[in-house]
């Protein structure tokens, strides 16, 4: 036990750094890992031109709506047309969508001419209805006219216009197919009106080809990976109330509830906790399957509007929402199975959170003080989502290089041009998607310096409370947290830089490489032998494995930081050390209170995501133009929000049990075996947890 004393500061005061309340917390210290503390500011530089990039390129209006044949976005404002309320993309020729659809045909949907519209038409019952291009030219009528008018103009066209009309190459085009609206693209239903049909043969119009083709090319064109993608990011903005109240707030309450139940209830709450983990991670799961629609009538659906019962169209987000459903259904059955296995270890958890309780009733400012990061993070978050919606919509609209054979009516030019009938497209350059990939990297770096910085300042504040002998509240006020705070400001954040750096990039190689893997397994090439098969999943078990290790070893390196003031190399070090010489104490220990402060973490997250689904599913996210194409993002980002916010608070518990242990340790190893500064309710939880777990067992 002695050949580790020597790396620690001596507590008996010959050390200059330990003794007693005005020990180690207050000595003198240099600032550490410096290079660091300016790679992180060189970090956040690089975020912010990042970001104004994003601001400058970006239209989130591109993330649902689609382009017409000017390359305007439908749903904004230009310069020519206020397009603000016509936000459904409509193909005005049928004959352009069916060649599109055909194999070897060289023609692509991107081309075929589109125009923005209120709603999607339908061919009329006694006639035949038009859609015209916008009125321009010698068309002298204003563009609510137009609308006004149900898009046709048709009758007051001259006779050249008209015959133009009827070869489809406009300015006016004939309704013959229903549409119906989805996801904000008028998907034509192989039905087309024999009324309407029979009108333009009278006509003298061109031959209109009905094949089911007509149908399945913009299915095709609105269920690529890219536009559902886009849709997902979309619903992210459009849900922003939800983030707020679900994401931000209501984690916020209860964690600070949780914390003060802590305080007072100590006992009860591992049971507690337990069970609210439980019922919320049941009544989640049936919220999925009630989106996936097994279960009741509110599955989600891509048509938007009043449309056929029984008319049907399937998209990919329907068969995700049925594979998180699916995917919770097997996350319930172990997280169940799991937290009944773990009720006969209840009695050590609640002996370790006596002691958090009993740090937290003396160092008051430590249940309101992570109310300091916490909005930090939410002024960094919105900035940071407003920047990525802009970051994921950036691009220039260009128009196609073509080679289709196909003519239109230029209502300025008064000529039909066949020069340029190619469609617009928003052209994606490779440097985005690095930008997007550093954006979402920096969100990560971002949140884990954050979190670090929290935890480094609750462990400096509880490590003020050991080491004064667990002195009562009247010497300990406030001042330990804005101490620990200062001394963390002044001297360690190039240490909480790299520290929560080494976390990032392990966990983003670890997203990286099970994309990867799951790439892989969808283009049919993973690894066919057995042996390299069982290699492939322990290098993913491994890379977990380490991810996990790093994670705690930076933790526990935060308190040495937080006590010592060093490095965090050398703390981590030290840390390690002190884990290693009593890994047997403080396993026992602290195992089962760190699963049950998981598991309240979980419930945090848990609940957001429940009252996430309830606010998603009333009548505004449902509408028109704020529908939510699926709930599954947002109630991910809920989750997502609503465990970081739990982290921050749930730190306070965390941060002290392994503070005090730690310092435990690390004042054992000084005195022979002996720790001098332990509060006493500490050595009776040592004493006492061999005869709680012979009777757990």
């Amino acid at each position: 036990m002695r050949g580790v004393m020597g790396k620690y500061p001596s507590s008996d005061g010959n050390g200059g750094e330990v003794g007693g309340a005005n020990g180690i917390i207050k000595t003198n210290r240099k600032c550490r890992d410096v290079v660091f503390l300016l790679f992180f500011i060189a970090f956040w530089i690089a975020m912010i031109v990042n970001s104004s990039f994003a601001f400058n390129q970006g239209n989130p209006l591109r993330l649902n709506f689609g382009l017409d044949y000017k390359g305007n976005v439908c749903g904004g404002k230009h310069k020519d047309f206020n397009l603000h309320e016509l936000e459904l993309k409509y193909y005005v020729n049928p004959n352009q969508v069916y060649q599109s659809g055909l194999k070897n045909s060289g023609a692509k949907l991107s081309n075929a001419r589109t125009i923005c519209l209120l709603d999607c038409p339908t061919p009329s019952e006694d006639s035949l209805n038009w859609v015209c291009d916008y009125p321009e030219g010698d068309i002298r009528i204003s563009l609510d006219d137009w609308i006004d008018m149900n898009y046709d103009y048709y009758a007051d066209l001259t006779p050249e216009l008209r015959n133009s009309s009827l070869q489809l190459q406009g300015p006016c085009y004939p309704v013959i197919f229903p549409s119906v609206n989805v996801y904000w693209t008028c998907q034509f239903v192989d039905r087309p009106s024999n009324v309407s049909l029979t009108h333009w043969k009278q006509l003298n119009g061109v031959t209109i080809d009905d094949d089911m083709v007509i149908d399945k090319s913009i299915h095709n064109s609105i269920n690529q990976r890219s536009s559902v993608l886009k849709r997902y990011v979309a619903d992210v903005g459009k849900s922003w109330p939800v983030l707020i109240v679900c994401g931000g707030l209501l984690p916020l309450g209860l964690s600070l509830l949780w914390l003060l139940m802590i305080r007072h209830f100590v006992t009860a709450m591992p049971w507690v906790t337990v069970f609210f983990f439980n019922g919320l991670i049941i009544s989640v799961t049936m919220f999925y399957y009630l989106k996936a629609g097994w279960i009741g009538n509110d599955a989600i659906s891509p048509i938007i509007g009043e449309h056929d019962p029984y008319y049907h169209v399937s998209a990919r987000e329907q068969h995700h929402i049925r594979a998180a459903a699916f995917l919770m259904t097997c996350v319930m059955i172990v997280a169940v199975l799991s937290s009944i296995a773990i009720v006969r270890r209840i009695l050590m958890a609640t002996s370790v959170l006596k002691v958090a309780a009993k740090v937290i009733g003396e160092v008051h400012a430590l249940i309101i003080f992570p109310i300091v990061p916490y909005l930090i993070l939410a002024v960094f978050y919105m900035f940071w989502l407003s920047a990525a919606l802009n970051l994921f919509s950036s691009g220039q609209i260009v128009r196609n290089d073509c080679n289709t054979n196909c003519c239109a009516y230029d209502l300025k030019a008064k000529r039909v041009s066949c020069d340029d009938c190619c469609g617009y497209s928003i052209h994606y350059t490779p440097h985005i998607a690095a930008s997007i990939l550093f954006h979402l990297f920096g969100c990560y770096w971002a949140t884990q310096f954050i979190i670090a910085c929290s935890s480094t300042v609750i462990a400096g504040s509880v490590a003020s409370y050991y080491w004064a002998r667990g002195e009562s509240s009247t010497t300990i006020p406030f001042l330990p947290v804005f101490s620990s705070m200062k001394l963390l400001m002044r001297y360690s954040l190039g240490s909480v830089a790299i520290g929560s750096l080494i976390v990032s990039f392990v966990e983003s190689t670890r997203f990286i490489l099970e994309a990867v893997r799951r790439r892989l397994k969808v283009a049919d090439i993973m690894p066919e032998n057995w042996i390299k098969r069982m290699l492939f999943y322990i290098s993913r078990v491994c890379l977990k494995c380490i991810e996990l290790t790093v994670k705690s070893v930076n933790r526990n390196a935060y308190i040495m930081i937080a006590i010592t003031g060093k490095g965090f190399f050398k703390a981590s070090e030290m840390a390690t050390d002190l884990i290693i010489s009593n890994i047997l104490r403080i396993g026992r220990v602290n195992v089962i209170g760190d699963v049950i402060l998981f598991l309240g973490k979980l419930c945090v997250s848990l609940a957001s995501a429940l009252f996430g689904f309830l606010m998603l599913d009333t009548h505004k996210y449902k509408s028109s133009h704020n529908k939510i194409t699926s709930p599954l993002f947002p109630v991910l980002v809920c989750w997502g929000l609503g465990y970081v916010v739990a982290t921050l608070f749930f730190a306070v518990v965390e941060m002290s049990i392994d503070t005090i242990i730690l310092s435990y340790c690390q004042d054992a190893e000084e005195h022979q075996g002996t720790a001098h500064y332990a509060p006493p309710l500490l050595i009776e939880t040592f004493d006492e947890q061999n005869e709680v777990q012979r009777i757990g067992q």
